[in-house]
């Protein structure tokens, strides 16, 4: 899996192209090229099942070290490579090709898995059929560095695939070995220091050295990619063989869905003739009917019809016309001992939020070496199966609404951009509708008790009646008044269930609603509390930038990440009448002394930010007295002065106390 966009390969682009015999396909309507793709039409399944569960499991989590061992372990002076060292010895002698038959799956259970990830919410699973490390999970007929010839001597794909038809989930695989040329490059390095400098890793290692190894027979350049220039394009023989590699996994196991991490479709041609030959074939299994599902990263959106577009830990920030996905995971893609998972209250918020938008989750959860996974993600699935039997009726077989939702927390699109995305409030609601109805999913619990959905002001005329609204999961009547302000429920003393709460509307004409209308944005506006003071603080905070971003360091959320000068972050506020105020930041930063800019209604006032030495220390800033001689709304807005001396900060508030 790509951990960033710091490891970039182009190999579509370099990839030379092949004659149609050598890279055969299935007869069908689809042919290798852009314009036959577009003829693609999204599966009912896939567009009703909304939320998927992979198993990122391979030979990479025996040594329960997290992501890309199988790089790492070749990288001196990495985390990975000096565990490797005092675990199992130098690379030159024990490389990844013996983790592989260390990896014996000897508890795994996959019937046992499948039930928790359905009881969850799985509408279908996926699993992972090779890595970069280039390792087949299948009874690969092309690769000899198979899971039944090494290692767990188990058709690892072939049991996971019986194991989810049972339970009636639709089957996904994943294919990242078109990386493998590039990713494996440090295989063939040596150490730069100590005792083995100079000693060749074993991706060196040929076939003939095998004798009287465990491994006789086996050819580890077959692994390791063969030698080549660093950088060097991929050779015609590696191409053909991934293609072969790829269309025997689609022609054995007949996947629902097939997702390659890759930009665009892998390695030129032969990506995109896997990408006809899939479609064709799905074709011939269904009758003419198209069931199949490919997914791929980095799509422009004029040719987001030909395929799922994939957004790799991130989201998309608007409603998208075609059908999308999010991967991400719970910690890292491979098992890491002590990862701190992510809560299944921040899963599901993420679930409300991408269904709204038109896309599908589908979430990793990470399996040890031996096939088990631990009881923390045997506590999140569970808590995932009680929410979904109370809100899944909010989420199956649903589609957008006219908007996706209202609030603060609205998210930055794009990949790998978790880290932006702010902590949901009460405020914070994201629509769905089925059959008829309109769901508001409330991502936070009033502590007022009662909910206003804004986008649901009533307009002129009688358009958009709403008759009835239900609270899922509560069996009592609920208080409602819908006016020009919007809908406002009273909400029941207990909660149905621990977060995110869905509401089922129902009425005339609800989609007639013209939400676009309505000034949501006047439920982030400050105003002064009773004594004439205004607290702006993340809460009401909007941010303006590449990279700054919402963070809990401490007890409070702060702005950080505020790494560039062009970034800024603003507040609207509002006065009942003209004030003046003595104004103050809480700031801190361990990057060295800044200066950040206050401006609003043409009044620009300097804070000089001091060095606090430590990201969680803060210091009270001042910026002087600012007068505003009127009543009514305005935007304050705090930047960089001077780009030249700019250095980090982290910003909890902006204080603006009355003047004495």
């Amino acid at each position: 899996m790509n951990r960033a966009t710091l490891f970039l390969f182009t190999l579509a682009f370099t990839a030379p192209a092949f004659a149609a015999p050598s890279m055969p396909i299935a007869d069908g309507p689809f042919a290798p090229d852009w314009e036959s793709l577009k003829q693609y039409r999204f599966p009912a399944w896939f567009r009703d099942a909304k939320f998927g569960i992979w198993a990122h499991w391979s030979a990479q989590c025996v040594p329960e070290q997290g992501d890309w061992y199988a790089r790492g372990m070749y990288q001196e002076g990495s985390g990975q490579y000096k565990y490797h060292v005092e675990h199992y010895g130098h690379p030159s002698v024990f490389g990844f090709k013996d983790i592989c038959s260390l990896w014996t799956a000897a508890n795994w259970e996959p019937d046992r898995l499948i039930d928790l990830y359905k009881r969850a919410g799985a509408r279908y699973f996926v699993a992972l059929a090779n890595h970069h490390c280039n390792f087949d999970c299948w009874d690969s007929t092309y690769h000899e560095w198979n899971s039944v010839n090494v290692g767990p001597k188990k058709d690892i794909v072939g049991k996971w695939a019986v194991a989810a038809r049972k339970q009636g989930l639709r089957f996904g695989v994943t294919v990242h070995s078109a990386r493998s040329w590039s990713w494996y490059e440090v295989t063939r390095d040596s150490d730069k220091t100590g005792p083995l400098t100079g000693v060749p890793y074993d991706g060196v290692l040929t076939k003939a050295d095998g004798k009287g190894q465990w491994w006789e027979g086996l050819d580890p350049q077959e692994l390791y990619c063969r030698p080549h220039e660093p950088g060097a394009p991929p050779s015609e023989a590696y191409i053909r063989h991934w293609f072969l590699r790829t269309k025997d996994l689609i022609d054995k196991y007949r996947p629902d869905l097939l997702y390659f991490d890759d930009s665009m479709l892998p390695l030129g041609d032969a990506g995109m003739r896997i990408a006809a030959h899939y479609y064709n074939a799905g074709e011939q299994w269904h009758q003419g009917k198209i069931e199949t599902v490919l997914t791929t990263k980095g799509m422009p959106p004029e040719l987001r019809g030909t395929l799922v577009w994939d957004i790799e830990r991130g989201i998309s920030d608007r409603i998208e016309p075609y059908p999308w996905q999010t991967d991400t995971c719970i910690g890292v893609w491979h098992y890491l001992a002590g990862c701190q998972y992510k809560s299944a209250q921040t899963v599901i918020g993420m679930l409300a939020d991408i269904v709204s938008k038109n896309g599908n989750l589908l979430l990793n959860i990470p399996v040890r070496g031996d096939g088990t996974i631990d009881a923390d993600e045997i506590r999140f699935l569970d808590e995932m199966a009680d929410w979904m039997d109370v809100n899944s009726e909010a989420i199956y077989g649903t589609r957008p609404w006219i908007v996706f939702g209202e609030g603060p927390s609205k998210g930055r699109g794009g990949q790998f951009n978790e880290g932006n995305q702010r902590a949901y409030t009460s405020r914070d609601i994201r629509f769905t509708t089925r059959r008829g109805a309109l769901y508001a999913i409330a991502l936070g619990w009033p502590d007022s008790g009662t909910l206003t959905i804004r986008s649901l002001a009533k307009l002129p005329e009688t358009r958009g009646q709403v008759t009835a609204v239900k609270l899922l999961g509560h069996r009592g009547p609920l208080g409602w008044v819908h006016n020009e302000g919007g809908l406002t429920i009273t909400l029941p003393t207990d909660k149905p269930c621990d977060y995110a709460y869905s509401l089922k509307i129902t009425g005339k004409h609800l989609t007639e609603f013209r939400p676009d209308l309505v000034p949501t944005e006047t439920a982030t506006i400050v105003t002064p509390d009773a004594g004439g003071n205004l607290t702006l603080d993340t809460s009401t905070a909007e941010l303006h930038g590449d990279e700054i971003r919402f963070e809990t360091r401490t007890t409070r959320e702060n702005v950080g990440f505020w790494n560039r000068a062009t970034d800024w972050v603003s507040w609207r506020i509002k006065l009942p009448s003209a004030g003046a105020f003595d104004v103050t930041a809480e700031c801190a930063t361990a990057a060295g002394a800044t200066e950040l800019v206050l401006e609003v209604a043409g009044q620009q006032l300097t804070g000089q930010v001091p060095s606090t030495g430590d990201w969680d220390k803060y210091a009270t800033v001042p910026f002087g007295k600012l007068t505003l001689d009127k009543p009514g709304e305005y935007v304050l807005s705090v930047r960089p002065k001077n780009p030249q001396t700019w250095r980090p900060v982290n910003l909890i508030a902006v204080n603006m106390s009355t003047a004495k």
